[in-house]
């Protein structure tokens, strides 16, 4: 899969973060997770964090434990980091970032903080409303104008969500559903396995 990886991130990291990305992925997605950020710190002497999530948006403890039982094996056999770090695997969070057109897309109606690579009509840092997103940009209505202004996708340098009581209702109204689901689905794989068990004399 290393050499099929396609990540379909439009904001990814760049240098040495880009290349523990390009390492990790393939081992990220087989174990059927989606890579949101990778970030190095100078936080407890060097940390290494690696943002990861569910394809339902959720990413539960036991989820980054996995997680990080794979990922340690394969940064061992890559070495991209040339000292001693600490690893962490963490969640997107409530006022997670946004890195695939699929985040704006669900983020649409909440607020938005975006900071831009490239300054557009002198300025870099934006904050407002997330109203629609275009074939190569994104529309925010910032506090008190009256037009949106039109973000280009390919100059984003980071965007994130501004945590707010609707991020909150809404984080915790879809995890609880993704609680439903897992059990549901786990219910159902028992079953199955129970009913293969009697099948088979076992």
């Amino acid at each position: 899969m290393s050499e099929q990886f396609r990540d379909d991130r439009i904001i990814k990291e760049t240098g040495l973060e880009a290349r523990i990305a390009q390492a990790i992925g393939p081992t990220v997605e087989g174990l059927g997770y989606r890579l949101v950020r990778i970030r190095l710190s100078s936080r407890d002497g060097l940390t290494l964090q690696i943002m990861a999530e569910r394809p339902d948006g959720t990413m539960a403890i036991e989820d980054c434990e996995e997680l990080s039982r794979n990922l340690s094996p394969v940064l061992d056999v890559a070495d991209p980091i040339d000292r001693a770090y600490q690893l962490e695997v963490s969640s997107p969070g409530m006022d997670r970032p946004l890195v695939r057109r699929a985040d704006f897309e669900n983020a649409m109606g909440h607020v938005a903080k975006i900071e831009l690579a490239q300054a557009l009509d002198g300025r870099k840092r934006f904050r407002g409303t997330l109203t629609g997103l275009e074939e190569n940009g994104v529309r925010l209505r910032e506090e008190d104008a009256e037009e949106d202004v039109v973000l280009p996708l390919g100059d984003i340098a980071e965007a994130k969500l501004v945590l707010t009581d609707a991020i909150i209702t809404e984080s915790l109204r879809a995890e609880k559903k993704a609680k439903k689901e897992r059990a549901k689905q786990a219910r159902a794989n028992r079953r199955n396995g129970a009913s293969q068990s009697i099948e088979t004399g076992d």
